[in-house]
């Protein structure tokens, strides 16, 4: 995020009023998080706790493996707001969640990939036809996979896709259960530097893919203002992050048990960026949904504008 977007960021903020957030009936705020992404810096950095403890706003953080679990919470009202891949929020409104885009990272998708091991026969995409590939399902390496084999004319039945989560798809991949693995960093790094996995080629245009941050439906409605100040505060730490990324390294390790070094192969790849939802990135992620619809990974079509944020109030 360039210094002008934050300040109007800023400014927006102030527009809703400072005292706005500490008159909100809030009493505690629960974050959704991952083993990467920006929030994951906030959380090591206490930027939230700093602003919302005075107030008598707790704050509670909870870990999730991958997108979908995360969405599953925020829909439930377990979690108020969090941060996912592109995928996971379309399956989401496909399954009619209360949930609101209240933000986003446009990205260039450096920090995802489809690898295979070093001594693998597979050399390209096409080399996939008949194979099977981990996957996590409904996530944004689920996007990548689809999104891959489109751009090389492939068929996604041409393909076995194994839906494992990160974890056990790192096993199944090690052990040689599958042939490739989608995944998204840092456990694309961490793969690299373990197992010397090798990330196959791919069109540049197919790793396009943007990241979002979610709210609950209900929590906006009622407390726009906390929303935007929770935005400030990751706008804030990702401007921070993208100046500071040896910090940003350590503090990832420690705060996720990570490998230094994964974590700093992963950083160094990273996009710190931060933007409110904008009518084009609303038409990219509309392109995926249309995708995953066209290819029954949803059952119904999906319009991914019904549910952003306005930025300013509950709706």
């Amino acid at each position: 995020m360039n210094r002008r977007s934050f300040l109007l960021y800023s400014s927006a903020l102030a527009v809703l009023g400072s005292s706005a957030a500490l008159s909100a009936p809030v009493k505690e705020l629960r974050i959704g998080y991952q083993k990467t992404g920006p929030l994951l810096l906030v959380k090591a950095r206490r930027l939230l706790e700093n602003r919302f403890e005075p107030q008598g706003v707790s704050v509670r953080w909870v870990e999730f493996p991958s997108g979908p679990p995360l969405l599953e919470a925020l829909n439930a009202g377990s979690i108020d707001y969090g941060y996912t891949g592109d995928a996971p929020p379309i399956f989401a409104q496909a399954a009619r969640a209360a949930i609101r885009y209240v933000g986003a990272i446009p990205a260039r998708g450096y920090g995802q990939a489809i690898v295979v091991r070093k001594d693998s026969p597979v050399q390209s995409l096409a080399d996939l036809k008949g194979r099977k590939v981990a996957v996590a399902k409904g996530s944004s390496a689920h996007n990548l996979l689809v999104t891959a084999l489109e751009s090389a004319a492939i068929p996604w039945t041409e393909i076995t896709p194994a839906y494992l989560a990160p974890a056990d798809a790192a096993s199944a991949f090690g052990r040689g259960a599958v042939d490739a693995w989608s995944i998204w960093d840092p456990f694309f790094a961490i793969a690299e530097l373990r197992q010397e996995a090798r990330p196959l080629p791919i069109d540049p245009k197919a790793t396009v893919q943007n990241s979002y941050y979610l709210a609950n439906r209900d929590f906006v409605a009622a407390h726009p203002d906390v929303v935007a100040a929770i935005n400030a505060d990751v706008a804030a730490a990702t401007e921070w992050a993208g100046a500071h990324r040896s910090d940003v390294a350590a503090l990832y390790s420690e705060a996720s048990g990570v490998d230094l070094l994964a974590q700093q192969r992963a950083v160094s790849r990273a996009e710190f960026t931060f933007s409110a939802v904008t009518d084009a990135i609303v038409a990219q992620q509309q392109a995926v949904a249309d995708r995953f619809q066209r290819l029954g990974l949803i059952p119904i079509p999906v319009v991914v504008r019904d549910i952003v944020w306005d930025g300013k109030t509950g709706s």
